[in-house]
């Protein structure tokens, strides 16, 4: 691993150190009161939301494309520092991504810390600490072995631009702070602006609101490509996976692009001159020299399939990655909307822990499925150019069109009788075997037989054709599995297994599992009422100690009255109270007097008072000359 990534250890853990120093916990320990100016220091802090945090996506993304060289480099075996048994190296694994990790943490702290003006200071220094560090590794060595001058700027030019990025945004976050330590703008503004703009309050309101009488317009795009949602966003788990993917496969093509043509230019050269020194020399009887133009052949074919299919599955695995997310968006808001119908059934009541634990797991295997699907589709899509070649573009090159199109026109008439034959039965039995339409308006006739024993004699006469059948069917059943399963190796959001066999797909199942796990923690409805709910209640605590805080800043004298008006109410209610007080403790202690005396005495003055006080207010009640109460009409 490259030397920057170990020198960047000490900064990071000091920068990490200053920030959990300046978080306060909630919960205090007993052995904290030694140290009162540590009281509460050293909370955690959180490098990043991965449920419901909707805030600097993009600038979680592009703090994910920095790390993605790094995170590369944990597929290969190039930090391993001295060589390690078998058995020890997931231990070397745990240990470069840990170092990975708290390399880059200072990004993602910055980036969450509500620190003020500091965060955006250490993230600034920070970040323009590892640009300059990868500048300079571009300016000293550009060259490479595969790629030739310029192979430093054509893999590294990614990683800059996210870097160059998160300077602009540490930038931003230093004004904001700046205006609002300045007073331009208080925090509560900030806070209201984000809820009050948030995709999901307003999705809310789409909810409350009335449908609108006519149906807006798409253009072609959002009709058949994809139509976006101005209320729904992704979460910063899933921008950060999409950006790390892409930067990945932009690596891995160009990787794939430079190692095959090495490949197969060096076996090319090698054929070539292995067909000189057959040419000089008089043994043409050996086997291996005559394979020789069978080889060459071949190796130009591969060569130019592999080439062929590299763009072409990179396309693939882009698509497949914005697919992805639409299908994200797709079940979010099924789920939204109480629909799981789409889920087996057995995931309906998933446990808590496999639904937390996907979502922990769901960024790294997205990327290792989307870089080892691409690997897998590459081959299939490979052999399949293979085959289209050595079937289609050879044949007709070396013998023409015409012998090639008679032998294809055989095949194909032969697949159309047999194909010809199964669509013979549906319609006999659509026509001979089942009864008429209930009604002239329906569609298809209904699922009821008819002409028994004529049906019975159809089915024995096709009984042993379709044996034979049964088996090519067979063939081709197994074939299409094969083909779709490893074309859909980087599609976590659909299984390949059949139903019932979900549970051993782990992709799948983790799938599942973060959905729901999502669901249940970023619902808007839930999410806006929780916020409305806190809102009202801080504005109702708010309202109840506006009197008592304008009494303390203005009225010193009064507040102290007013408390001990409290008190004595107190203390009239529950005489008992009078005894636990600290003064009237002291006091019994050089007094003869018993303590339940005194109490008593104070519970039976506060009683007469108050029937005297009832007395009274019967005698104030006007009466009748016959002393009854006057009775208002």
């Amino acid at each position: 691993m490259d030397l920057s990534l170990h020198v960047s250890l000490a900064p990071s853990v000091c920068i990490v150190a200053l920030l959990s120093f300046l978080q306060h916990r909630e919960k205090r320990y007993s052995f904290e009161e030694r140290f009162p100016h540590l009281q509460g220091r050293f909370g955690i802090v959180v490098p990043l939301d991965f449920l419901g945090s909707m805030s600097n996506r993009w600038s979680y993304g592009f703090a994910f494309g920095a790390v993605t060289p790094s995170v590369l480099l944990l597929f290969s075996e190039s930090y391993t520092p001295f060589p390690v048994p078998p058995w020890a190296k997931p231990f070397v694994y745990l240990v470069g991504a840990l170092e990975v990790g708290v390399a880059y943490l200072p990004f993602f702290v910055c980036l969450t810390t509500p620190h003020g003006i500091l965060r955006g200071v250490l993230g600034l220094l920070y970040t323009v600490a590892w640009l300059t560090a990868r500048l300079f590794d571009i300016v000293t060595c550009p060259k490479g072995d595969l790629l030739g001058d310029y192979q430093k700027v054509i893999t590294q030019w990614p990683c800059i631009l996210c870097l160059g990025f998160l300077v602009g945004r540490f930038l931003t976050m230093v004004v904001k702070d700046v205006r609002i330590h300045l007073k331009f703008q208080t925090k509560q503004q900030v806070e209201e602006e984000k809820l009050f703009q948030s995709n999901q309050y307003k999705y809310v309101q789409t909810l409350l609101g009335r449908p609108p009488e006519q149906a807006v317009e798409k253009s072609w795009f959002r009709r058949k490509v994809y139509d976006w949602d101005p209320y729904f966003k992704f979460p910063n788990r899933m921008i950060g996976t999409a950006v790390i993917s892409f930067i990945g496969l932009y690596a891995m093509t160009l990787a794939d692009y430079s190692l095959s043509g090495f490949i197969f230019r060096n076996l090319l050269a090698a054929i070539d001159s292995l067909e000189d020194l057959v040419k000089n020399s008089n043994n043409t009887e050996n086997l291996f020299i005559s394979l020789l133009p069978y080889i060459s052949e071949f190796s130009h074919v591969a060569w130019h399939s592999w080439f062929a299919t590299t763009m072409f599955t990179s396309l693939t695995s882009v698509t497949y990655l914005f697919h992805v997310l639409a299908c994200y968006r797709k079940h979010m808001k099924r789920l939204w909307a109480g629909k799981k119908n789409f889920l087996p059934e057995r995931y309906y009541k998933l446990s808590s822990a496999a639904s937390v634990a996907s979502i922990t797991r769901y960024s790294g295997w997205q990327i290792a499925f989307t870089l080892w699907g691409y690997l897998i589709v590459h081959y299939v899509q490979f052999l399949i150019v293979l085959l289209f070649v050595y079937l289609v573009v050879l044949p007709i090159q070396k013998g023409g069109f015409l012998p090639w199109f008679s032998a294809l026109a055989t095949l194909l008439l032969t697949i159309f009788i047999v194909i010809a034959l199964l669509v013979v039965q549906v319609v006999m039995v659509r026509i001979f075997f089942l009864q008429d339409k209930i009604s002239p308006e329906d569609k298809d006739k209904p699922l009821a037989l008819n002409n028994r024993r004529a049906f019975n004699s159809f089915n024995y006469l096709f009984f042993f054709y379709n044996v034979i059948m049964g088996l090519s069917t067979c063939i081709l059943r197994l074939l299409n599995s094969f083909v779709v399963g490893t074309w859909l190796v980087p599609r976590i959001d659909r299984t390949i297994m059949q139903r019932g066999y979900e549970a051993l797909d782990p992709g799948y199942c983790m799938w599942v599992g973060m959905i729901i796990a999502d669901h249940h923690h970023s619902n808007p409805v839930l999410v806006c009422f929780c916020h409305l709910l806190l809102k009202h209640t801080v504005q109702r605590l708010g309202a109840v100690n506006t009197y008592a805080t304008f009494d303390n800043a203005e009225f010193p004298a009064f507040s102290r009255v007013r408390t001990r008006w409290l008190l004595l109410y107190t203390l009239l209610r529950n005489p008992k109270l009078i005894l636990l007080r600290k003064r009237h403790h002291n006091h019994n202690l050089h007094s003869d007097q018993d303590p339940l005396t005194i109490a008593r005495v104070i519970t039976t003055s506060s009683q007469l008072e108050k029937n005297q006080q009832i007395q009274q207010r019967d005698d104030d009640v006007p009466t009748t000359p016959r002393g009854s109460p006057l009775k208002h009409p």
